[in-house]
């Protein structure tokens, strides 16, 4: 099993969907146009995705669609498409007369916009839709990008919840990394977001960027603590195919950089010891926050549970009345669909099966750390512990879980293991194969 792997690879990766991304087509794209045109399916929540790809520097372990150098007339021609293309979205039927449960502004990175251009964008959204009554509108920060007028900006756009992708502590490592902030830039942010008293703030670290040791693990943990944010997200640090260090790996033949399983491991499990022990509670193989009451990840939430999510910006992802697709991958493509031909950029889709969308939801849900059997038995009619009783069986076995007639739980181990422990459910025609 996939467990069992010890130095982090090329095509390792974060499970996020499924069936898997490469199998999408672009053959596949009248069934997103069908269900847009249809009325939503009853009492199914309704998401906004944003793509704003610009970026100071590609981070080198990055694999999302960003642009780096970009000026500002470039910066309009898109947002301006980006404008049209809500404007398109709007008028679908499949909106029906749902409000937005959850928006989400990302990127590459959303605050490298200045505050005009912020005010301009959403000046322009809301003349066709408006958030208000979400729960959550959460916007993705870089450090160095933010001022202080610009935080006040995003308060005041309507903005609930500020992401922070600060990933490490140590100067000689984000530059190793490739990152555009340094150590100074955070602080100075975080002095910002307190005085703005933003009232939910994440920020993200990452466990086995190149440079990372136990001592400098340490301390980011000690730092996030003093820190005391809402929330704090950790991900173990994977090698898709087309990030930086992994066409030099396989380019060049290095040795990959990056730490092995094992260590990222028993980082994230001392991480959580420490969270645990300054009051904070886990919330996913990810995730710890500080109040399970408060609405936290409602984004995530939603989704794994399968809500509607109207995805806009290039290369974008959605999923609409149980069809996925996402948006065209090129600028030229996307900008001349919209701005040119007035028509979404739809680039490729898939429509999933029954029996797909319950693995889909099953194995994004066990990342949560629970699976209650009578959930999936009275939406799919399906017992998740007979139908997979085998492989259930050698993750009790392996000590990642455990299992009761009503619900699975992980253990440590397997909040550790977590995306690790997720293949082995996916139909054989998807084991092994490329996820992207």
């Amino acid at each position: 099993m996939s467990t069992e792997s010890t130095k982090t690879e090329v095509g390792s990766y974060f499970i996020s969907n499924y069936p898997p991304f490469s199998q999408w087509k672009t053959d596949q794209l009248d069934e997103v146009i069908r269900v847009f045109n249809a009325p939503p399916v009853p009492d199914t929540p309704l998401g906004l995705y944003l793509h704003i790809p610009f970026c100071r520097k590609r981070c080198k372990f990055c694999y999302f669609k960003v642009f780096t150098d970009q000026n500002a007339q470039e910066i309009e021609k898109y947002v301006s498409a980006l404008c049209r293309e809500i404007e398109l979205v709007s008028k679908l039927p499949v909106m029906g007369d749902r409000p937005f449960r959850f928006v989400y502004f990302g990127g590459g990175t959303p605050s490298f916009l200045s505050s005009r251009q912020l005010t301009s964008l959403v000046d322009r959204l809301r003349a066709n839709i408006n958030w208000d009554k979400a729960e959550e509108v959460t916007f993705e920060c870089e450090p160095g990008t933010l001022q202080e007028n610009k935080i006040k900006t995003l308060k005041e756009l309507g903005v609930t919840r500020l992401s922070l992708g600060i990933e490490n502590f140590t100067d000689s490592v984000l530059e190793e990394n490739g990152r555009a902030h340094l150590s100074r830039e955070v602080y100075k942010a975080w002095d910002w977001i307190k005085a703005a008293d933003f009232p939910n703030v994440n920020i993200d670290l990452i466990s086995g960027m190149v440079g990372e040791t136990w001592d400098n693990w340490k301390f980011n943990i000690s730092e996030a603590i003093k820190l005391s944010p809402e929330s704090i997200t950790i991900y173990q640090m994977e090698l898709p195919f087309n990030t930086v260090y992994s066409k030099d790996i396989l380019g060049e033949k290095i040795e990959t950089p990056v730490a092995d399983w094992e260590t990222k491991r028993a980082w994230l499990d001392y991480a959580y010891d420490e969270f645990l022990g300054a009051g904070y509670k886990i919330s996913s193989a990810y995730t710890v926050v500080k109040d399970n009451n408060k609405v936290n990840f409602s984004y995530r939430d939603n989704l794994w549970h399968g809500s509607d999510l109207l995805a806009t910006g290039i290369a974008s992802f959605g999923h609409v009345s149980g069809v996925h697709y996402q948006n065209k991958a090129e600028m030229k493509e996307y900008q001349a669909d919209l701005m040119e031909h007035g028509k979404l950029p739809l680039g490729r889709a898939m429509k999933p099966t029954k029996h797909q969308l319950l693995v889909r939801e099953m194995v994004l849900l066990l990342k949560r750390g629970f699976l209650e059997v009578q959930y999936f038995k009275k939406k799919f009619g399906v017992n998740i512990t007979e139908h997979w009783k085998n492989q259930f069986q050698q993750h009790v076995d392996d000590g990642m879980l455990t299992v009761s007639p009503e619900r699975i739980e992980l253990t440590r181990k397997g909040f550790l293991h977590a995306d690790a422990l997720l293949p082995p459910f996916f139909e054989a025609e998807h084991q092994g194969i490329r996820y992207t």
